[in-house]
């Protein structure tokens, strides 16, 4: 009977031991899962948290932006026109005497307005909730460095050069990339045609693209303002006050006649000659400015153009391509 007893209770230990260990493992188990479940949530969330971002290369440079960009802010003239061109709405642009310039309204209709190319303005922009802001090369370092403490600023460049870098990043930004490289490749096959077609009759003609600002003639390097259209997609000879500019260059009268050239793109916008309104007019009736072989074979073609188009953007590019190819062709 005792040693029933005790049987009785080895047994009853037994089952309470073997219990407290089932028990153990599942909680061990439980914890096990739990702890996996935490760790495939903290992955998840860490994979979210990479994905809120992306960075774009650009011009060597790389920035970090949202991965998906909704709200941009054009605030230089030159990513205002790739924006026209491209078909996306940027939620702020500059203005020019207070409004969107007129040859863009139609594309950049709706947009606020965030100061002017000289002077941002940090608190209109700042309101605008920017995912990025596409600033300029131009910008000194205050401006760039305010725009900076809002959102990433990228300087988009006023290189015309570097029109493709530019279109690509927009592309990239604005979810239009496709349309990007479409303009990009029509363009060159168009470019590389004309040249073809035209090369043999211009081979020996000289063409200059002159500005008239403040009342003066000025002239432009190579890779600057519509000059790459002329002399790297169309292949002219670069005249020499071209080829001697440093940025923009105060062209005299004497020295254009002493160039003399074929062909001459002049482009004048009022809102830039306010205390020299007739400016234009003077000069196409200066004697000495008749006497140059552009002028007195009537190859002098005012305003092909928008006057206020920046030159070194896809928009502009494709404008002038079209003109130069029309009034080179006559």
């Amino acid at each position: 009977m005792k040693l029933l007893s005790m049987k009785k209770y080895w047994m009853l230990g037994a089952t309470a031991v073997l219990a407290l260990s089932l028990a153990a493992c599942g909680d061990k188990e439980k914890g096990s899962t739990e702890k996996a479940e935490v760790e495939a949530e903290s992955t998840e969330a860490s994979a979210d948290g990479l994905d809120t971002e992306q960075t774009i290369t650009y011009l060597g440079e790389d920035y970090v932006v949202p991965s998906k960009v909704n709200n941009i802010v054009a605030a230089s003239l030159e990513s205002m026109e790739d924006a026209a061109i491209l078909g996306i709405k940027p939620v702020g642009v500059l203005a020019i005497a207070d409004a969107i310039p007129t040859y863009l309204a139609d594309e950049l209709e709706g947009a606020a307005l965030v100061g002017d190319k000289f002077a941002p303005n940090n608190e209109a922009i700042l309101n605008l909730n920017p995912d990025v802001i596409l600033g300029s090369s131009k910008h000194g370092k205050e401006v760039v460095t305010a725009l900076n403490k809002i959102q990433t600023m990228i300087p988009y460049s006023h290189v015309s050069t570097n029109w493709k870098e530019n279109l690509t990043l927009l592309g990239q930004l604005g979810d239009k990339e496709a349309e990007a490289e479409k303009i990009i490749a029509d363009y060159e096959e168009k470019a590389g045609q004309a040249k073809a077609e035209l090369g043999e009759a211009l081979k020996d003609k000289e063409a200059l693209v002159l500005r008239i600002r403040k009342g003066s003639i000025n002239a432009y390097p190579e890779s600057i303002y519509f000059n790459p259209v002329l002399y790297n997609d169309l292949g002219l000879k670069v005249p020499d006050v071209v080829a001697k500019a440093e940025a923009q260059s105060e062209l005299s009268l004497e020295a254009l006649a002493e160039s003399n050239p074929d062909y001459i793109f002049l482009q004048f916008e009022t809102s830039e000659n306010t205390d020299n309104a007739a400016a234009l007019d003077e000069l196409l009736a200066n004697p000495i400015f008749g006497s140059i072989e552009a002028a007195k074979n009537e190859q002098v073609f005012v305003n092909v153009v928008d006057p206020l188009a920046q030159g070194g953007t896809a928009w502009s590019k494709v404008k002038f391509l079209d003109a130069a190819i029309e009034n080179l062709s006559k």
